[in-house]
């Protein structure tokens, strides 16, 4: 097991909690969220895991070996894999086989490029043959709005792995193989509606690529890690919060990811969400006994023995990315 550091945003000390947002308690878990390492073969501006090549925390076979034993004893629908770039976890497809064979629905947060790196040549079948379900990073139709976040030439290896996918039957009707795009707005702004963005692209991806897909989801960009880090050294982090809290809706509680879903780190400690987990802002429900780690701090372990529903939910100011506007969780806009 690697030990490397915790990486943190600059701007840490202003997202603090904060008594300003509102109390929030768990439901009930639904949804395993895994983050199997922080590796990735690309480093994009708006990542708030802040992950990249040379990232190198990846998930023990221990740890790993957990998390179908906690999707049967917790019944979970839904076992959600993230990164960096999970398929670069060399148990990857060992986990998503596990999970399968529990009638558990698998999602793989894909990045598409890495569909063409050295050794992952099978993955989009691999994919396919499991019935995974994709939910790919597209962040925006346009070639240059697309590099301008994620690289020189991001956008011809994403479209190409958009059409490896729909040539297996992900995003055709019928196919029961769903492939679902990510949109990230360009810098310190909202996303806009999801429908009408969704047709946009519809139209422009099937007239100028021959590309399907089921669903977008439009993401606001959190304020954490390595975006929090730009918009510090434009002068915009500040402004951006303000907005955050400006365009708040209580209606939006109600539906937080945060209700349902539990975050785990490579090391196998929880988190209420993934940006909590980049924060350090550990899930606040009493622990089992616990060998790992700071006392009282829960891992993946104590799932085995406990439901969380009920539990406190730590929230401070990027909280409000997820209830700004529409809303924003990891299956899109909240609200239409």
């Amino acid at each position: 097991m690697t030990t490397a550091p915790r990486l943190r945003s600059p701007e840490h000390s202003r997202l603090q909690p904060a008594q300003a947002f509102p109390p929030l308690r768990r439901g009930r878990l639904d949804t395993l969220q895994v983050n199997l390492t922080y590796r990735c073969n690309q480093a994009c501006v708006h990542c708030h895991v802040n992950a990249g090549p040379t990232r190198t925390e990846s998930m023990e076979a221990a740890t790993l070996e957990l998390i179908p034993a906690v999707l049967a004893a917790r019944d979970l629908r839904c076992l959600d894999l993230t990164g960096g770039a999970p398929e670069l976890h060399p148990q990857f497809r060992a986990l998503v086989r596990a999970a399968r064979a529990l009638g558990v629905e698998v999602i793989d947060r894909c990045n598409l490029t890495i569909l063409q790196e050295p050794g992952q040549e099978d993955l989009a079948d691999f994919l396919a043959d499991q019935g995974v379900t994709v939910v790919a990073s597209l962040p925006c139709y346009l070639q240059d709005n697309v590099e301008r976040q994620r690289g020189s030439g991001v956008f011809q290896r994403s479209i190409s792995g958009l059409r490896q996918l729909n040539a297996l039957g992900y995003g055709q009707p019928g196919s029961g193989l769903e492939l679902n795009l990510v949109y990230n707005p360009q810098g310190a702004a909202l996303p806009p509606e999801q429908g009408p963005l969704e047709a946009d692209y519809r139209r422009v991806l099937w007239a100028d690529h021959g590309v399907v897909f089921n669903r977008l989801y439009a993401l606001a960009n959190m304020p954490v890690q390595r975006f929090a880090a730009v918009l510090s050294a434009q002068g915009e982090l500040e402004g951006y919060l303000q907005l955050l809290r400006r365009s708040h809706r209580n209606e939006n509680l109600t539906q937080v990811m945060c209700r349902q879903l539990i975050s785990v780190d490579w090391q196998g400690f929880l988190y209420d969400c993934d940006f909590n987990q980049q924060l350090g802002l550990a899930a606040s429900g009493a622990s089992a006994t616990n060998d790992e780690g700071p006392a009282g701090r829960s891992h993946l372990r104590d799932l085995l023995r406990r439901d969380p529903a009920g539990d406190p939910i730590q929230v401070a100011d990027h909280c409000f990315g997820c209830t700004a506007g529409s809303g924003s969780s990891c299956g899109g806009a909240l609200a239409a």
